[in-house]
């Protein structure tokens, strides 16, 4: 099954962005984007609502928990693909602990149950 790896690409990370330079989110998509595995489509978004963590990406396929994380940059994609690729084989999307990258353990701004299931 095929995932989402949505990824803030307006995200300035907390700083003021100077004229003419790429947003640090914009960066983080494009390694993403070039490294993503089989599985794992990268999708960018304008905004997460998470712009005092950012850089953000949330996580989701249909019926799966879904994942936000931030304080994230460009030298987390491959932790972050790593993770992606870890969601991908969970049929629910909840990978174990032990098993999920060090920045997904700490690094985790919400888990959202599956559409429909708010139990």
């Amino acid at each position: 099954m095929t995932v989402t790896l949505h990824v803030c690409t307006t995200c300035r990370a907390g700083r003021p962005l100077p004229e003419g330079e790429t947003a640090p989110g914009l960066r983080l998509h494009d390694a993403l984007a070039a490294a993503a595995p089989q599985g794992v489509t990268v999708r960018p978004v304008e905004c997460l609502s998470a712009c005092s963590q950012g850089c953000a990406v949330a996580l989701s396929a249909p019926g799966r928990w879904s994942y936000v994380y931030g304080r994230l940059e460009e030298a987390d994609a491959p932790a972050i693909l790593n993770g992606a690729t870890a969601y991908a084989g969970a049929p629910d999307g909840i990978v174990p602990w032990r098993e999920r990258p060090e920045i997904f353990r700490k690094q985790s701004l919400a888990r959202l149950p599956p559409n429909g299931d708010m139990s």
